[in-house]
């Protein structure tokens, strides 16, 4: 059986306009053919999970019927009543299955969880979502077919971006009018051509071709060096354009089937703050975390008294979600310091924003200083990356397994 991943290669991309000419013509004449998105969902989902991914498939229906059981069930309870030990003990049952998966190579020897599958996470975070707003009310109606819709919404399975369930099902109820749907068609062709330009030609370039070479180059000289620094940067543009890519992908599609999914990504080099940043990158993920994660936990705090420092607060609900955060990418080292350094620079950040408060006479505000925080800010994520990509862990504590490999690739390079 054929298997294809999500934007992967022309073949896919083959049968995505295909899929999608039917929804277009329905949709420019007033009509979505839910049928039609069915059956093409379920086509693109058997792509992705069939062949050599089938375990992945099994896994993907078994993770399906056992959240729409847990999330249906906690609805109908909720009409009922409001108990906080039952709300946690759901949204505990809710993300036991990612638990799992992220745990299991950690204590079984880096062997991969056998009911992980492409893109766990991302349902998870819906499904949580989903139980969240249930508890708050929010969500009041909840239809099997639009649930798993929203569950299993094709485009965006794989690697998000991370859609509400609430905004979601206002483009599934409705059809949106003619200029509009140009509007969204001319849009949605552009992210895909974008994202051809990002993915396939700039991804390629940093991290096909030139990581490679700076990584070779890096473990031959071992520790700190120019070409760690160069590994530096080369791995956070292909870690961008490769990712933003995807995305692009992702919200390309969905507007041309009519569905506004949230954009993921902002000009996040561009940030003049570490704070900003997060509300450029990844955009949909940090909004996710700050909504369902440190809004509530502060909310916690401020309600049963526990902090009363306004500060402190802040600063433990930025300590708890970016630990939460660096232990959803992994439970390695890396990935939790990566956590640990972001909420450290949002920690600072806010300090010297209060102290820029305190002080604006004594402190130059201009296009320079404005220049500089951009360029600052660019440097610390960009070493943040360095952290995330794991190659600190290579380079220091691998090293003297590697370096003979390493000096015999870099005299073939040479060559």
């Amino acid at each position: 059986m054929l298997n294809l991943q999500p934007y992967q290669n022309p073949t896919y991309f083959g049968y995505l306009a295909v899929a999608l000419l039917p929804i277009m013509i329905g949709i420019l004449y007033g009509r979505r053919f839910r049928w039609y998105e069915t059956l093409v969902t379920l086509a693109f989902l058997v792509l992705t999970f069939g062949g050599d991914k089938w375990w992945q498939g099994l896994m993907l229906i078994c993770y399906i019927i056992y959240e729409m059981i847990l999330t249906f069930g906690y609805f109908n309870y909720r009409k009922k009543k409001n108990s906080g030990v039952i709300f946690v003990l759901a949204v505990i049952l809710s993300i036991l299955p990612l638990v799992i998966v992220k745990i299991t190579p950690a204590i079984d020897a880096g062997k991969e969880s056998i009911i992980g599958f492409l893109g766990i996470s991302y349902l998870t975070f819906k499904t949580v979502g989903m139980i969240m707003e249930i508890r708050d009310g929010i969500i009041k109606e909840l239809g099997l077919w639009e649930t798993l819709h929203f569950l299993l919404f094709f485009p965006t399975i794989s690697s998000g971006p991370i859609d509400r369930f609430r905004r979601f099902k206002k483009d599934y109820d409705a059809v949106p009018e003619r200029d509009k749907y140009l509007s969204l068609l001319e849009k949605g062709v552009h992210y895909i051509f974008l994202g051809f330009l990002y993915k396939f030609l700039l991804a390629y370039f940093w991290g096909s071709y030139l990581l490679p070479i700076v990584r070779i180059h890096a473990l031959g000289h071992g520790g700190i060096s120019w070409w760690l620094v160069a590994y530096t940067y080369v791995y956070s543009m292909d870690l961008f354009f490769d990712f933003a890519g995807y995305s692009l992908f992702a919200v390309g599609t969905s507007y041309i089937m009519g569905y506004e999914t949230p954009m993921n990504f902002n000009q996040p080099f561009k940030s003049k703050n570490i704070k900003d940043f997060w509300n450029r990158w990844h955009m949909t993920l940090s909004f996710w975390f700050r909504d369902y994660i440190y809004m509530r936990l502060v909310f916690f705090m401020m309600k049963n008294k526990l902090v009363k420092s306004r500060i402190a607060m802040a600063n433990i609900g930025y300590l708890t979600l970016f630990l939460i955060m660096g232990f959803w990418h992994g439970v390695t080292w890396y990935y939790i310091v990566y956590g640990i350094f972001h909420a450290c620079a949002i920690i600072i950040n806010d300090a010297w924003l209060r102290f820029k408060k305190k002080h604006r006479k004594l402190i130059p505000s201009n296009k320079f200083t404005e220049y500089f925080a951009t360029f600052l800010t660019f440097n610390v994520v960009c070493f943040s990356f360095l952290i995330f990509s794991g190659f600190l862990n290579e380079l220091f504590f691998m090293l003297s397994l590697i370096h003979i490999d390493a000096a015999d690739d870099l005299t073939r390079v040479d060559l």
